[in-house]
């Protein structure tokens, strides 16, 4: 028999967001007031744009490249984004030449694996690697104050050896990257002195490391989304590492997807316990909505074995067909380590904003945008 709190850590694995409006209506702050007008949030955020991407590409070894918006459809480099298939990418037909050449594509939900393959397609060494302007589209979130359709991304991607694959290398890359947004944090402050406030507290200095098992272990009873929340009030700003491996109780810290991130390799915590996985995010309290906020996730990415043995985990073999996963089987892309880190979600903690309507221009529905004008937060349009 099912009990309540299993119900709930099952419902909560996939499907980000706070799932109502009511419950929105409950939790969207009612005493906000934006440090900064459109205008000025405006310049804020390309200063922050600018820094960030300077920034990744000094620690990291990396440089700007493009990035495609669509996808063949038969290339397997979309990301699903979870193994339950609850969230599908946008597709279409491009009849082309009258139908005599046509084109099967998607939109991209984000460019996971897509520069794993650029990698190659680059000549990237050991140590180099490539950052991108990623834009894509995901119709099948919930809209609410920090999930939208439309998503700007950071995505970024690092050539590694065998010898990477290991949590020392994970976290010192997570070390730099926590750097780089704090950087970015004084940055915006300099130039718009209104941002440094009491009222709500900057990101702090470091980052606390902890592994997905140990925070279950610390609130057995709670769904991920409580536990995040519980740990947040402890660690203000926290890298969870091993996301996607079945914990203790059965079920992963949360779904992910079985082709690009690796959550099987077995790890061994600080305190000697055997763990899994060589991934995680990097999550922060925001003192502005009071609620858990996820700026990136990232990982070393699977190799030949590790694909194999999550794709069986997930019943996914057929995928090993596809072109990208016979690559990786093959030896023709490199190893790598990469993640995405949310624009938007980033530009929130930097400006101190409730919603991510203040920082991007996309679709929000009308209850949404009655209920911010409601509380003083304007979305733009």
């Amino acid at each position: 028999m099912t009990t309540d709190a299993e119900a709930d850590k099952k419902a909560d694995l996939s499907g980000p967001g706070i799932g109502s409006y009511e419950e929105l209506a409950r939790v969207l702050p009612g005493d906000y007031e934006s440090l900064l007008d459109p205008r000025r949030t405006q310049e804020a955020l390309f200063a922050a744009k600018s820094y960030i991407e300077e920034g990744l590409c000094r620690e990291l070894g990396l440089m700007m490249v493009s990035v495609p918006l669509i996808v063949d459809s038969r290339s397997g480099v979309n990301d699903m984004l979870d193994r339950d298939g609850s969230r599908t990418p946008i597709e279409f037909h491009i009849a082309n030449d009258h139908g005599k050449n046509p084109i099967d594509a998607q939109i991209v939900q984000a460019a996971t694996k897509w520069k794993r393959v650029a990698l190659a397609q680059f000549g990237f060494a050991v140590g180099e690697g490539l950052c991108t302007d990623m834009r894509a589209v995901r119709k099948d979130y919930f809209l609410d104050h920090d999930h939208s359709a439309y998503v700007d991304q950071w995505d970024w991607e690092q050539v590694v050896t065998e010898e990477h694959r290991n949590l020392d290398y994970l976290t010192a890359v997570v070390k730099k990257i926590w750097r780089v947004l704090k950087g970015a944090e004084r940055h915006v402050q300099e130039l718009f002195p209104q941002l440094a406030t009491d009222r709500y507290p900057d990101l702090p200095d470091e980052l606390t490391f902890l592994h997905a098992e140990e925070i279950l272990e610390r609130f057995p009873d709670l769904p991920r989304k409580a536990r995040e929340t519980a740990i947040l009030q402890e660690h203000p700003a926290i890298f969870i590492y091993g996301i996607g491996w079945p914990l203790a109780d059965g079920y992963p810290h949360e779904m992910r997807a079985a082709d690009y991130d690796d959550w099987v390799t077995e790890t061994v915590s600080a305190d000697g316990r055997p763990m899994h996985g060589l991934n995680g995010d990097i999550l922060v309290w925001n003192p502005v909505t009071r609620r858990r906020h996820e700026l990136t996730s990232m990982g070393v990415r699977v190799n030949a074995e590790t694909l194999r043995t999550q794709l069986e985990m997930s019943g996914q073999l057929d995928f090993l067909e596809l072109p990208y996963h016979q690559a990786i089987l093959a030896g023709e892309i490199p190893l790598s380590i990469g993640g995405g880190i949310g624009q938007s979600r980033t530009y929130m903690a930097l400006l101190k904003k409730a919603h991510l309507g203040e920082v991007s221009v996309t679709v929000w529905p009308d209850v949404l945008k009655k209920m911010c004008r409601e509380r003083n937060i304007f979305v733009l349009e």
